[in-house]
């Protein structure tokens, strides 16, 4: 498992690899099952048809790591396009953001700038930023400008972040947020990360995963709990049961295309759901991650590969 894992999250950094399957149409059907498509029109069909389950939707329009700051406010001005939109068709969505995707790795401050933008776009809309963690080197300047967006206090309450369970500072990282106020998406973590960083077992990824949930559910703020690992789902709902805390005061959080059955139960027992859509024609190193994550995508893919 451990080294499927490696050789599918070496795989997403193969740029040779990743031009030559962007390009192909076999491969971007295959990539269907967790892409919404290649459009802004795409992204808004499928969050519709979330919605029409009762189910939330957090768009992505896939991308990392700019080279420029015209790409940066490129890729911004789709996110622009994204707020208006569900606005406009009234969507239950909001959206989600990689800050290399708004130059982080060109400038700090260029990145910050843009997600205050996003933030106040979304913020006039009633609506909500959540800027996504990406490996841990970035983990601190990540958190610092979310922490200093959130302290503004015409965004206050507008734009919110994403830990991973398999760091080791994930805990503390939590009480600081915590402490101010800040959403937390809370998820096991998709990226390589040393031992001296990150639980390397996944044993104690899960025994993690369900403490900090614990943490986050216990508190006053209202947080989404992202996995499709049943176990991880059933201890939140154990917890939530025993010291009294509503369904309404959390969400669970999935992504599109990957258990689409408990989605649905998740629904139906009444408890609020969100799925991650991503949409856009650089979706190779999410894909990768994905399969990275669940060897179960590999099978499906595989399938229909030979269908």
């Amino acid at each position: 498992m451990a080294v499927l894992r490696s050789a599918f999250i070496a795989l997403s950094h193969n740029r040779p690899l990743r031009r030559f399957v962007e390009r192909s149409r076999l491969c971007s059907r295959l990539s269907s099952r967790f892409i919404a498509g290649m459009t802004l029109e795409d992204a808004m069909r499928v969050a519709a048809a979330v919605n029409r389950e009762g189910i939330s939707v957090t768009l992505d329009s896939l991308g990392e790591s700019v080279t420029s700051e015209i790409e940066a406010h490129r890729a911004a001005e789709v996110y622009y396009q994204l707020l208006d939109a569900i606005a406009a068709r009234k969507l239950d969505a909001n959206i989600s953001v990689k800050l290399t995707q708004m130059g982080l790795e060109q400038s700090p401050r260029l990145a910050e700038a843009i997600a205050a933008g996003l933030a106040q776009r979304a913020h006039a809309y009633g609506n909500f930023v959540r800027i996504d963690m990406e490996d841990s080197a970035l983990t601190q300047v990540t958190l610092d400008i979310v922490r200093r967006l959130h302290a503004r206090a015409d965004l206050r309450g507008s734009i919110g972040v994403v830990i991973q369970a398999y760091l080791y500072r994930s805990e503390a990282d939590i009480e600081q947020l915590l402490a101010d106020g800040i959403r937390v998406r809370l998820c096991k973590g998709a990226y390589k990360e040393p031992p001296e960083v990150a639980f390397p077992r996944k044993a104690d990824v899960d025994k993690n995963f369900v403490h900090l949930s614990g943490k986050l559910l216990d508190s006053h703020v209202y947080h989404g709990i992202a996995t499709h690992d049943e176990n991880m789902i059933a201890a939140a709902k154990a917890f939530a049961k025993e010291h009294g805390i509503d369904s309404s005061r959390f969400e669970f959080q999935m992504l599109y295309g990957i258990r689409r059955d408990l989605q649905r139960k998740l629904v139906q027992d009444g408890y609020r759901v969100r799925v991650y859509v991503p949409f856009g024609p650089e979706w190779y190193p999410y894909v990768m991650r994905r399969m990275a994550e669940r060897p179960a995508n590999v099978i499906f893919l595989a399938r229909n590969f030979f269908r």
